[in-house]
C-alpha cells in the first residue's frame, strides 16, 4: 500500500479521528485502491458485487475463465465461477495485507460470501467458510443471519473463521448473531486457542430494510412520513450499536446497503465499521460534510414515531421483535437471498457463454 497517496476529505477526517472505519463494498481492485486513499481499511463482497465486478471487466477476467476451465476439464460452470470469486478475493486481499498486520487482525480484511445456495445446510455453510478462511490470513467470512445460519456462524467461529454476518437488518438479527460469535469464541478459548487476532464484524444492510418498508406503506397504504422512511435502518444501527456496547460484544456493527449519505453520516464516530459503494464514497468525499461524529445523536422522535405505525419496523426495532426462526421469511431476508441466489445463476450463465460461446 505504500505507493498510495491519501486523498483529503471527509472519509479521511472520520477514518483519522474516530474510530469508525471505511471498508470498501466491492472487492474490485482499482475501487479498492481508491478507497484505501480514502482512509479504507478493508472490503466486502456478496454475490451480486462478484457477478457485476467480472462482468463489467469482463476483457480481464475472458480469459482466466477460460483458463480456470482448462485447468480443471470436469469442473462445471458453478465451481469455474466460484474459482474466479476466490482468486479475485485472493488480489484484494493482498492489497490489505499491510493494514491487517497493523491493526492484528481486526481491520485489513476481505469479505468473501458463502455460497447462497448453501443457505440452508448449517455444516455446508461452516465447512466453506473455513475453506474460504485458508485462502488468506485475512479474510472474512459472510454467512447470512437466519436460523440455520447462527449455528454455522457459531461452528465457523469455533473454527477460527472471523465471520462478517450477512443478510441482516434488524436489531434482533443483529444481536443473536453476536451472540453466535461469542458463543464460538469462548469455545475457543476453553479450549486454549487464540482468539486475539480475530475481526468478527455483524452487518446491518440498513437501507435494504428501508427499501422494504417503502414497499410496505405502499402495499398496505399507510400514511407515513416519507423523510421518516429514510431513517429506519439508521435507527435499528444506532439501537443495535447500544445493545452491542452494553453487553460487551467482540464483534462490531458493520452498516451496508447505502441509500444516502445519512448511512455514513449517522454512524461516524461509532466503533463500528462503515462499507459503501464505491460511488457513495465519492460522493461523500466530494460533499461539504465535516466528519463529526454522530453516532450518538438520536434519530428525532417524529420519525420513529412515524415508523412505529408500520408493524415490520416494531418487529425490526425490537430486540425480542423476531425469533430466529422467522428471521428466514422477514421480507427483506427473502428478497436478499433470492437476489443473493440470482447472482449465482448469472455468475453461471456468464462462465457458460465464456467457455460455450454462442456459434
Amino acid at each position: 500500500m505504500t505507493d498510495i497517496s491519501y486523498t483529503p476529505g471527509p472519509l479521511l477526517t472520520a477514518a483519522r479521528n474516530t474510530p469508525t472505519c471505511l471498508w470498501n463494498d466491492s472487492s474490485d481492485l482499482n475501487e479498492l485502491k481508491q478507497s484505501i486513499s480514502f482512509g479504507g481499511v478493508g472490503a466486502t463482497c456478496n454475490p451480486v458485487i462478484a457477478y457485476t465486478t467480472i462482468k463489467n471487466n469482463l476483457d480481464d477476467w475472458a480469459p482466466r475463465i477460460r483458463e480456470i476451465a482448462a485447468t480443471h476439464p470436469t469442473w462445471g460452470e458453478s465451481q469455474i465461477g466460484w474459482q474466479a470469486v476466490k482468486d479475485m478475493s485472493v488480489e484484494a486481499a493482498e492489497l490489505l495485507q499491510d493494514c491487517f498486520v497493523e491493526h492484528k487482525g481486526r481491520n485489513g480484511r476481505l469479505s468473501v460470501q458463502t455460497d447462497p445456495r448453501l443457505h440452508r445446510d448449517a455444516k455446508a455453510l461452516a465447512d466453506q467458510a473455513f475453506e474460504f478462511h485458508e485462502l488468506a490470513d485475512n479474510i472474512v467470512v459472510k454467512i447470512p443471519a437466519t436460523k440455520t445460519g447462527l449455528e454455522a456462524i457459531e461452528d465457523a467461529t469455533y473454527r477460527g473463521v472471523s465471520m462478517n454476518v450477512t443478510v441482516s437488518f434488524t436489531v434482533p438479527q443483529a444481536v443473536r448473531s453476536a451472540e453466535a460469535i461469542e458463543r464460538g469464541l469462548q469455545r475457543r478459548e476453553a479450549e486454549g486457542k487464540d482468539v486475539s487476532q480475530m475481526g468478527p464484524v455483524v452487518t446491518i444492510m440498513v437501507g435494504r430494510l428501508d427499501d422494504w418498508l417503502k414497499h410496505v406503506v405502499e402495499r398496505d397504504g399507510l400514511d407515513v412520513d416519507p423523510e421518516a422512511l429514510e431513517w429506519a435502518g439508521i435507527a435499528c444501527m444506532k439501537k443495535a450499536y447500544q445493545i452491542f456496547q452494553e453487553r460487551g460484544f467482540r464483534s462490531r456493527l458493520l452498516s451496508a446497503a447505502f441509500r444516502n449519505t445519512h448511512h455514513w453520516a449517522a454512524f461516524v464516530g461509532g466503533d463500528v465499521v462503515i462499507s459503501p459503494p464505491f460511488k457513495w464514497q465519492e460522493t461523500i468525499n466530494a460533499s461539504d460534510h465535516d466528519g463529526a461524529p454522530q453516532m450518538d445523536e438520536p434519530v428525532k422522535q417524529e420519525y420513529l414515531d412515524e415508523l412505529m405505525k408500520i408493524e415490520d419496523f416494531r418487529r425490526a426495532y425490537d430486540v425480542d421483535g423476531l425469533s430466529p426462526e422467522e428471521f428466514e421469511d422477514f421480507g427483506p431476508t427473502r428478497k436478499t437471498l433470492r437476489q443473493f441466489l440470482q447472482a449465482d445463476a448469472d455468475l453461471d450463465s456468464l462462465v457458460r457463454d465464456v467457455i460455450v460461446p454462442a456459434p
